[in-house]
């Protein structure tokens, strides 16, 4: 192989590169729509999901996309071993373009507007950079919805701009009926895609 002279150039793909998107989970039954929701953006984007422990109770990890990487809270700490190494809820927070929580449980919700960060995707949240979207897609019981709490969680969200997909009314899965439940997988995809 001939070395590089300055008369030489580099060969440079100038494919526009895959917007990056980071999907996660906290615990709801409407986790089971997860793997939906990862291959329908697989179809135009790259994809890393992360998944609360909670979260795991739902997820059929064999329905993932192959291509699909979940991460979960063991995997936060698992490489690193000293100063320097890299530290996972920063590099998934530096790979993605968007973010998107889907489901986004009450707890998740509390801990996000409190400022909590126990688990690797509210470790996320806390060093998001907010120049990015970040969407989420509340999933709850209607009273847990309709609760003072909520109310006052979804206004310090809007403040840090996070985006609401908001929850619609249907037979939840614990037989109550009414407003809480996690907009389908197909009104997400269409909400970020539109974006």
């Amino acid at each position: 192989m001939e070395p590089m002279t300055s008369k030489m150039k580099p060969v440079q793909n100038n494919a526009p590169r895959r917007p990056r998107i980071l999907l996660a989970a906290s615990g709801s039954v409407a986790t089971i729509k997860f793997a939906n929701l990862c291959r329908s953006f697989t179809e135009w984007a790259e994809v890393k999901a992360v998944a609360t422990k909670a979260s795991l109770h739902f997820i059929n990890k064999a329905s993932l996309p192959e291509d699909v990487i979940l991460y979960t809270d063991e995997d936060e700490w698992s490489t690193w071993t000293k100063i320097g190494d890299s530290v996972l809820h920063i590099e998934l927070r530096r790979w993605a373009d968007i973010m998107i929580i889907a489901p986004l449980s009450a707890n998740t919700l509390g801990k996000i507007a409190g400022g909590l960060c126990d688990n690797l995707l509210t470790c996320i949240v806390r060093a998001w950079d907010y120049d990015k979207p970040l969407f989420v897609a509340p999933a709850m019981n209607t009273l847990t919805w309709n609760n003072p709490f909520t109310e006052k969680h979804l206004i310090v969200i809007d403040e840090l701009g996070i985006s609401l997909i908001p929850p619609v009314s249907k037979r939840l899965a614990c037989g109550d009926y009414g407003n809480g439940a996690m907009a389908e997988p197909s009104l997400i995809y269409q909400a970020i895609n539109l974006r």
